[in-house]
């Protein structure tokens, strides 16, 4: 049985499986240089700006907020972390695709033995591909406005609001990171965006841990460059476990975008 604590060891175990495994670096090393490169973009321009907007914000609040001022801070900080994280994520996934895939696709047919057969790289494949990306990450960022923008709102209540804000983004962002870890294996069974996240519910509570902490993975600094392959050997080692009938291959799971 899947539990969250099964669900949250899923990194560590993926870690063991890149260092026992040597062979799957080579579709590692390149994302990672291009993770680095981005990294140091954004964390640059995205950090020093939202510090300093928290240090304005903070400094407008009277002393005798003090104590709540630190917290609100602290908070603060976490979300930019998520937030900037968030962004990282975005393109260390779409620039390094490509060897995500196949890093994907070499983990199951060792752990699965499911053999894939590749389609060929034709005009029209590579199309489609490119647009099931796209709106994959459409899809992706309609559910983030669909629910973070509410959840927004509950900063208007006194106290607890910035609490419940919080925990709601961090919620919204594990379930952000399922998505983008699991994506591999399921995409390549044509998987409908529904059923994507049908995966992530129906592998509760396993997933809420595995997205918890592949969260907090992809938002910690200089860490964060080196996660996302991590966390795409996870989300394949999870898949594979949960999904080891002999019934489950691209063939017989395949399913039109919709």
């Amino acid at each position: 049985m899947h539990t969250f604590l099964t669900g949250a060891s899923y990194p560590l175990r993926a870690f063991g499986v890149l260092r026992r495994h040597p062979v799957f670096w080579r579709y590692i090393i390149a994302p990672i240089l291009l993770n680095m490169l981005v990294g140091v973009t954004l964390y640059a321009g995205l950090l020093v700006a939202g510090f300093r907007v928290i240090d304005g914000f903070i400094a407008g609040l009277p002393e005798w907020m003090a104590l709540i001022a630190w917290l609100l801070r602290a908070l603060l900080v976490i979300a930019l972390l998520i937030a900037t994280g968030f962004v990282l994520v975005r393109f260390g996934v779409v620039i390094g695709s490509p060897f995500y895939s196949r890093l994907s696709e070499r983990l199951e047919e060792r752990f699965s033995g499911v053999v894939f057969d590749a389609p060929s790289p034709t005009v029209g494949n590579v199309a489609r591909d490119i647009a099931r990306a796209l709106l994959f990450e459409i899809k992706k960022a309609l559910l983030a406005l669909t629910i973070g923008a509410p959840a927004l709102l509950l900063n208007l209540i006194p106290v607890v609001g910035s609490f419940l804000a919080t925990a709601s983004g961090i919620a919204l962002g594990a379930t952000i990171s399922c998505l983008d870890f699991f994506d591999p294996p399921l995409e390549r069974r044509r998987l409908r965006f529904r059923d994507k996240l049908g995966f992530v519910r129906q592998g509760l509570p396993a997933t809420a841990g595995f997205g918890l902490v592949c969260l907090g993975l992809v938002s910690i600094p200089l860490i964060n460059l080196f996660a996302v392959p991590l966390c795409i050997t996870a989300g394949t080692l999870f898949y594979c476990e949960k999904n080891a009938a002999p019934d489950q291959t691209p063939h017989n799971r395949a399913h039109p975008e919709g």
